[in-house]
């Protein structure tokens, strides 16, 4: 038996950040995982989170465009091109559980499969349906090895407050993906 500490939040809010970042870090350093995937949406939680993270992988997932506005990604270009310097990679792209799946709920009202999968995740939490649906995102855009364990951080809201290591899976192999440890989570329920 191997036991560990998982880092546990009363409350959400930004401060949980910093905590959710020291955490992964002491985790990152023990078992010698080098790739971070991380969802920031204008760009505060990645720039935080590649000070932690110089000389390792880090791959910044943000919100499709056209999330909040036709055609738009939510992090300015200034943010991305500070990101891309310290060494981090930017990716926008279709979310794994949204696109299509989400366009036939808002059409028909019905819910398709990569919904329900969403939303069975989220009975861990916000956090935890997105840390799990980076790690796809990166995979299916070639930014993670495949045979390596990656950390995956999330948030609920703003910042970050969830974080879990992982074997990746691309999503066409959708039940490969295996959570082996969750390092931090909220204990509320924000929906």
């Amino acid at each position: 038996m191997t036991e560990r500490k998982v880092s546990y939040f009363p409350e959400i809010n930004e401060k949980n950040t910093e905590l959710t970042l020291k955490a992964v870090k002491k985790r990152a350093e023990e078992a010698g995982i080098k790739n971070i995937v991380i969802s920031s949406t204008r760009g505060g939680t990645a720039l935080k989170a590649l000070e932690y993270f110089k000389g390792y992988n880090v791959v910044v997932v943000t919100h499709v465009a056209g999330f909040k506005e036709p055609g738009k990604i939510e992090m300015d270009d200034e943010t991305v091109q500070k990101i891309r310097e310290m060494g981090g990679k930017v990716l926008t792209t279709v979310h794994t559980f949204g696109g299509v799946a989400s366009a036939i709920n808002k059409k028909f009202s019905t819910l398709e499969s990569p919904m329900l999968i969403a939303n069975v995740l989220r009975m861990f939490g916000q956090g935890m349906k997105v840390t799990v649906e980076i790690v796809y995102m990166a995979a299916d855009a070639g930014l993670l090895p495949m045979d390596e364990e990656v950390i995956s951080i999330a948030g609920t809201g703003k910042g970050c407050d969830t974080a879990i290591l992982v074997k990746p899976a691309h999503s066409s192999n959708l039940f490969d993906l295996y959570v082996k440890e969750i390092i931090a989570k909220p204990t509320v329920r924000t929906y």
